[in-house]
């Protein structure tokens, strides 16, 4: 599928790279990746869904086509992470939106809901999201396969960060994906940089707190076979939304969409339908 990349400017100036697809009157679904990715990982569901609904799927600050500060301020910053999903929203013209985080794409919609509030989302969805970082992080919400426990990911030696990287894309599913695939994720990865990655877990966050006074419906999906965020933390995300829901895949590891793009898609679909009815 060819994307063609668009930029809104944050409040700090930050230009955040970000792509579209389908139809701008149709329900609005904006797609959050997770820590060093790219927009790209959410070519399955676009591809999927571009036909039902208006797609936008935004590279975070410091990764893919985005700006990429050096000062560590711009990433432990909680208001600039609200400000740059605020900043898409307003360029692309999305309407009560559904938001979709992966992994670290969970602590990017918390701060957007810190700062914004959701009186303007239609809902949430979070895949292998993470619910803290930091010192606030407890031991039982981290995989065997966690970013946070392989050194090698951030150091600026890039023959070992691409060494690590690799084992880390590999890591991220239950089954070996396809070759191109792989390529394009640990590719994407790579483009993000060693400061970045080491500024994204600076900051000691609890999102719980975010999570569990949400006035929007949110849905949670997780794979039960992750290693790199636990299915516990899944379970725990969902039980203290007001309105949400757990949904488990079996034999899916950290990357939902990818290992099972038909029913991510369709559970996807589903909700931000249910969204609509329910306004």
């Amino acid at each position: 599928m060819d994307l063609q990349t668009h930029f809104a400017t944050s409040s700090d100036g930050t230009r955040i790279a970000y792509a579209t697809a389908g139809d701008p009157a149709a329900p609005s679904i904006l797609l959050i990746h997770g820590w060093s990715q790219q927009y790209i990982c959410w070519t399955p569901t676009i591809s999927r869904l571009a036909d039902r609904f208006h797609l936008v799927a935004m590279d975070l600050r410091g990764h893919g086509g985005s700006d990429k500060p050096e000062a560590d301020a711009a990433y432990t910053d909680t208001r600039l992470w609200g400000d740059d999903v605020k900043a898409v929203i307003e360029a692309a013209s999305l309407d009560k939106p559904v938001l979709v985080g992966w992994s670290y794409g969970s602590r990017v919609i918390a701060a957007h809901i810190a700062t914004h509030g959701d009186a303007h989302l239609g809902g949430i969805v979070l895949a292998g999201g993470i619910v803290a970082i930091g010192k606030a992080r407890e031991d039982w919400m981290v995989g065997s396969a966690s970013p946070g426990l392989d050194r090698d990911l951030y150091t600026e030696d890039i023959p070992r960060r691409l060494a690590a990287t690799a084992r880390f894309v590999d890591a991220c599913t239950a089954e070996p994906v396809d070759r191109r695939v792989y390529a394009e994720l640990v590719g994407a990865n790579m483009l993000c940089p060693a400061h970045v990655r080491r500024a994204l877990f600076a900051a000691n966050l609890d999102f719980r707190p975010v999570y569990g006074a949400l006035s929007c419906p949110g849905l949670v999906i997780h794979g039960a076979a992750d290693t790199v965020v636990s299915p516990a933390t899944g379970e725990h995300a969902a039980e203290i939304m007001p309105k949400g829901r757990f949904i488990a895949y079996e034999g899916v590891g950290h990357v939902p969409f990818l290992e099972a793009p038909d029913r991510f898609a369709e559970d996807l679909a589903t909700f931000v339908t249910d969204c609509r009815t329910q306004e």
